[in-house]
């Protein structure tokens, strides 16, 4: 039960006990009071009579009606005249009155008994005889009984203003409670909040500033250890000139790229090399040179964004050499940002470069999950070396296959726009395991399959690059919205589902999403929304959506987590369930030690708010140890399970 709960029973029953008490005292008052009345009513009607009957005593007409007349004109039991010699009754009235108006029982609790009174009837000097009077306290119970109603009446008014302005006070006075309830929801979500309103109430002022020094103590060590782990991430895969990745980080994205997985879609790398850029720094200088580099590294930033491919990698490579990895990119989107990156390039001709020599040389070639990273690096290398033979076009492409899987953009939008209408989807579904015990399933994550005209079902690693040229992202993430809320209905299991950043940045599609989801209240506790770090809307835009989505009941976490390193000091305050470390920085973490260091730093810095971490794409035993040892949650990938329809059964 809740304090202002007690606090209100409390004074509701202070309110009870005081009012029976007065209530009870009052009603002893009165009731001596009444008795103390009813005996001299009865003595003043006695002694009236007899004085009264003294000149007629021998008259027995007369006596009779003096009788009468005083019974008839008061509340009496009983009023008898006796002689005094032998006790005979000379005359005598009786009635016993009632009144509708009290109750028995309360004419029970008051017992009022009938008082009397007597008087002697004199005769000259002897007693000629007595008279008995005896007052009944029916009137006296009727006035008790309202007294007792106006009393109660009063008392029960005082009660209800006094327990409605006491708890009207109280829970002004304990609001700041709620607070400190919402702040420490708030802590137990890792989102370190500060009350900006101290109560004036001494004892909670103490403990909401307490409460305030903790939360500001634990932002600020989160802080430390996550600008900490940036920098440590900086240094280790950031080209420090550029603010690109490095060579190391592209070699990472470019393995993890090729892996033949469920959402590894083929795509192109791009090399650019900068013509003579020992000779132009001979000429213009180290700072020249410099700024020249850092112009086309803005420039293949730009064309990143340009296209919101968020998988996309701009790398520095060494010196003048720089690549562009480019997932989902089609052959002929290919060959118009190779021509348009060679034009931007030549607009940055400088006097001290030779105007028969291009700027820059642009090599790319189409990449496919499953091929070696040799073979593609080695068609690269071929379509720059090409490049540079021929300066009337600085660019060339080099294909061992083409892009697309045989089908042309009409084919693409014919087959998934009918797939989606009838939604042709299957839903596939791969485990994640504890680290430390492989045989606990945390969740499954959910992916998709469209089936093709003949029934096959294409890995998403096919169609989703083409869903998202389509502008169907929406489309898809719905449909497979509905399709878990479905399964966790039919099977209570957790699951994992991914929504597209697209997704995310539409209003309406989010809109719709969040209607879904409310009318599925029993399935949240079951569901996570995962959002992929690499196409997060703004913060200023992010907190509010992750907000909306946990009204909804359902949990959210980060995927692919890893590139955008900075954004782990905005965790605080998104309230997630979990965090998936990105698959490219798990490969090979048994053997290289740079990515252990980077492993350790997120979990270090995670562990300080308490955020499980889940390492994806586990692919050999030795990662899976590597993970256990650094004290790692959760682990995915083909280790663990191929992903697989739902068991039927």
């Amino acid at each position: 039960m809740s304090l202002l709960k007690q606090l209100f029973l409390a004074i509701c029953l202070f309110l009870l006990v005081a009012f029976t008490g007065s209530f009870v005292t009052g009603l002893e008052a009165s009731r001596t009071q009444m008795i103390a009345q009813l005996r001299s009513h009865a003595q003043d009607a006695a002694t009236a009579l007899g004085l009264s009957l003294t000149p007629h005593i021998d008259d027995p007409a007369m006596v009779e009606l003096m009788v009468s007349s005083i019974f008839d004109s008061g509340y009496f039991s009983s009023i008898r005249v006796l002689q005094v010699e032998d006790g005979k009754v000379l005359v005598e009235r009786q009635m016993t009155p009632g009144s509708d108006a009290v109750p028995g029982w309360f004419a029970h609790l008051v017992d009022l008994d009938p008082e009397g009174g007597e008087a002697l009837v004199m005769r000259g000097w002897e007693q000629a005889a007595r008279v008995e009077v005896v007052s009944h306290p029916q009137f006296a119970l009727a006035r008790l009984w309202d007294s007792a109603l106006g009393s109660l009446s009063w008392l029960l008014l005082c009660g209800l203003l006094s327990a409605a302005l006491g708890g009207w006070l109280l829970r002004m006075q304990l609001r700041p409670l709620d607070n400190m309830v919402r702040q420490a929801e708030a802590i137990s979500r890792r989102e370190f909040l500060s009350l900006p309103q101290v109560p004036r109430t001494p004892e909670l002022r103490r403990v909401v500033l307490a409460m305030n020094q903790m939360a500001d103590k634990l932002r600020s060590l989160f802080a430390e250890e996550a600008a900490r782990s940036e920098t440590l991430r900086g240094e280790a895969y950031q080209d420090s000139l550029t603010g690109l990745a490095n060579r190391r980080q592209l070699d990472i994205r470019l393995n993890a790229q090729l892996i033949a997985g469920e959402q590894n879609a083929s795509g192109y790398l791009l090399l650019l090399r900068i013509n003579d850029l020992a000779g132009l720094n001979q000429r213009l200088g180290a700072a020249r040179s410099d700024e020249l580099i850092r112009t086309i590294a803005e420039l293949l930033r730009r064309q990143a964004a340009r296209h919101d491919h968020s998988d996309w990698l701009a790398a520095r490579m060494r010196g003048g050499d720089f690549a562009l990895l480019a997932p989902g990119l089609s052959t002929g989107e290919a060959d118009a940002l190779a021509a348009a990156l060679s034009k931007e390039c030549e607009n940055l001709r400088d006097t001290g470069a030779s105007d028969c020599v291009p700027v820059a040389t642009l090599g790319l070639t189409l990449f496919q999950p499953g091929e070696s990273e040799q073979q593609l690096l080695t068609r690269a290398d071929q379509a720059l070396a090409q490049a540079e033979q021929r300066p009337d076009r600085p660019w060339e492409r080099v294909d061992a296959y083409e892009a697309g899987g045989g089908r042309d953009q009409h084919e693409w939008h014919q087959w998934l726009d009918e797939a989606l209408q009838q939604s042709k989807l299957q839903l596939y579904f791969q485990p994640v395991v504890r680290s430390a015990d492989r045989s606990a399933i945390l969740q499954h994550k959910v992916l998709a399959r469209l089936l093709d005209p003949q029934g096959k079902a294409i890995p998403a690693g096919l169609f989703l690059p083409w869903i998202a040229r389509l502008g169907w992202s929406a489309r898809l993430d719905q449909l497979m919205l509905e399709h878990a809320l479905d399964h966790v209905r039919r099977h209570r299991q957790p699951l994992g589902l991914s929504l597209a950043g697209a997704t995310l940045h539409d209003q309406v599609s989010m809109a719709l999403i969040l209607h879904t989801l409310r009318e599925h209240p029993q399935a949240a506790e079951l569901l996570t929304l995962e959002l992929d770090e690499r196409s997060l809307p703004p913060p200023e835009q992010l907190q509010p959506l992750c907000q909306s989505i946990r009204e909804t009941g359902f949990r959210i976490a980060l995927q692919h987590f890893g590139g955008r390193f900075s954004l782990i000091g905005n965790l605080t305050h998104l309230g997630l369930a979990y965090l998936k470390i990105d698959g490219s920085y798990i490969r090979g973490l048994d053997k290289e030690a740079d990515k252990r260091v980077f492993i350790e730093a997120i979990r270090r810095t995670t562990h300080s708010i308490d955020l499980p971490l889940i390492a994806e794409m586990v692919e050999n035993e030795g990662e899976a140890q590597a993970l256990r040892e650094l004290g790692i949650h959760g682990v995915m990938g083909r280790l663990i399970g191929a992903p697989a329809p739902w068991p039927q059964g």
